[in-house]
C-alpha cells in the first residue's frame, strides 16, 4: 500500500499544481483521495468540477501529471533522500505556519523541525554580496547562534550562505534553511556540503518534493515561508530589486520586525537596505539590536500560534459566517445576506486576501482550522 507521503509528493510535483489548488484538493480528504480526484479516477466534488469545466485543459494536464508521477516511486524517492513529508495539521508541522494565509499544504523536510521551537531570526541578502556583507552575515549568524537563536536563511550564494556558515561554526547550533527547489537538489552546487550540514544539524525545508529543479519562479514563493517562520528578519545587503526585498515585504505583511544593515550610499549592494531604512525598517548595527527586538516581542516564540491576519470587521464578519456554514458563490452570499452585490464582492475579496477564505472556481470556503474569531 502506498504511503500517504507518496501521494503528497506526487501531487505537489504536478506541473500545473499551485499552493491554492493543492490546499483545495487536500481539504478534508486524504492525499490518496486528492490524487484520485486530480487524476480523474474518481468524480470531483462540485467546486473542483466547476474548475475543470472552466479550464478543461487543467483536467487534462493533471491526468497527464498523474500518469507520470507514480505515488510508489515518489514515496521511494523521498525515502532514499531522507526526506520526511509533513502535512498541515500533522503534529510536527510548524505551528508558525498554521495560521498563515498562504501556508504550504505540505512540507518536504530533511532534519528536525522541532528546532523551530527556539527563538528564530532570518538573515537574508543579495547573492552578489560584498566582502563586507558576507563578513557581517557570518558574524550575525555566529553571534545569534552562540546566544541560542536559530538562524533561518535560504542557502543561496552570498549573504545566505555566509549566515549559515557563521551559524554552523557554533558547536550545537541548529540552523534552518528554506530552499527554492527539491530538498535533494543542492543549489547552487557549490553549497552541496553546506546543505548537508544544515540538514544534519537543523532542518532543511521545501514545499516541493525531491527532484524539483531550482526554477526561478520558486524562489519568490519560498520567501513567504521564510518570512512566516521567523520572529525578526535582518536584511544584510540588497540591490534595488533584490529577492531579499520580497522577503522583507512578506515579513512586514505578517507583522515580523524587519531590520536592515546600513551601507555606503554609492554601493549597489546597499541600495535596497538603505531603501528599507528610509521606509521605516530598524537599523541593525550589531547583534544587540536584534537581541533587543527578540526580548520585546515573544508572540511568535516556541510553538505558540500567532494569528497575523487582519481581523474581519463589519460586513466581513457576516460574510465569513455564511461561508463557514458551507462553500458558497458570490450570488449565494448575496441571497443569504440580503446585501448589495458590490458590497458582498468587495467583502469576500478582502476576506480572501487576508486569509480567512479560499476561493476556487467561484466558490468561497472558510478555512475552519485557523483560529476562531471568538
Amino acid at each position: 500500500m502506498t504511503a500517504e507521503c507518496g501521494y503528497l509528493a506526487a501531487l505537489a510535483g504536478f506541473e500545473a499544481m499551485t499552493t491554492a489548488r493543492l490546499g483545495w484538493l487536500l481539504a478534508d480528504r486524504s492525499a490518496q483521495e486528492a490524487f484520485e480526484i486530480a487524476s480523474g479516477a474518481v468524480a470531483p466534488p462540485a467546486p473542483i468540477a466547476a474548475l475543470f469545466a472552466r479550464s478543461p485543459e487543467l483536467a487534462a494536464r493533471w491526468s497527464d501529471d498523474a500518469s507520470r508521477r507514480d505515488p510508489d516511486r515518489c514515496h521511494e524517492q523521498c525515502r532514499a533522500a531522507g526526506v520526511a513529508v509533513v502535512r498541515a495539521g500533522d503534529p510536527t508541522y510548524p505551528h508558525q505556519l498554521l495560521d498563515d494565509p498562504r501556508r504550504p499544504p505540505a512540507l518536504f523536510v530533511r532534519g528536525d523541525l522541532s528546532v523551530l521551537d527556539a527563538r528564530r531570526v532570518g538573515i537574508v541578502g543579495t547573492r552578489n554580496a560584498t566582502q563586507r556583507g558576507r563578513e557581517t552575515a557570518a558574524a550575525f549568524g555566529h553571534e545569534l547562534s552562540a546566544a541560542g537563536v536559530v538562524v533561518v536563511s535560504g542557502l543561496a550564494r552570498g549573504v545566505d550562505g555566509a549566515a549559515h556558515r557563521g551559524a554552523l561554526a557554533v558547536e550545537g547550533s541548529t540552523p534552518v534553511a528554506v530552499v527554492g527547489c527539491g530538498p535533494d537538489r543542492p543549489y547552487p552546487a557549490i553549497h552541496t556540503e553546506l546543505w548537508g550540514h544544515v540538514a544534519q544539524r537543523g532542518a532543511l525545508i521545501s514545499e516541493w518534493p525531491p527532484g524539483t529543479p531550482p526554477d526561478a519562479f520558486r524562489f519568490p514563493l519560498r520567501n513567504r515561508i521564510l518570512a512566516a517562520l521567523v520572529e525578526v528578519l535582518v536584511v544584510v545587503e540588497s540591490r534595488e530589486r533584490g529577492g531579499s526585498l520580497i522577503t522583507a515585504r512578506e515579513a512586514a505583511e505578517r507583522g515580523v520586525d524587519v531590520f536592515a544593515v546600513p551601507g555606503p550610499l554609492r554601493s549597489k549592494s546597499s541600495v535596497g537596505t538603505n531603501m528599507l531604512l528610509r521606509d521605516g525598517a530598524a537599523p541593525a548595527t550589531d547583534v544587540g539590536d536584534i537581541m533587543l527586538a527578540l526580548g520585546l516581542d515573544g508572540r511568535r516564540a516556541g510553538r505558540s500560534r500567532f494569528d497575523s491576519r487582519p481581523r474581519p470587521v463589519g460586513v466581513e464578519v457576516e460574510l465569513l459566517a455564511i461561508c463557514r456554514v458551507e462553500p458558497a458563490t458570490v450570488e449565494q452570499v448575496v441571497l443569504r445576506s440580503g446585501r448589495a452585490l458590490i458590497e458582498v464582492a468587495m467583502g469576500l475579496a478582502r476576506l480572501e486576501r487576508s486569509g480567512w477564505l479560499r476561493e476556487s472556481a467561484g466558490w468561497f470556503e472558510a478555512i475552519e482550522d485557523w483560529a476562531d474569531l471568538a
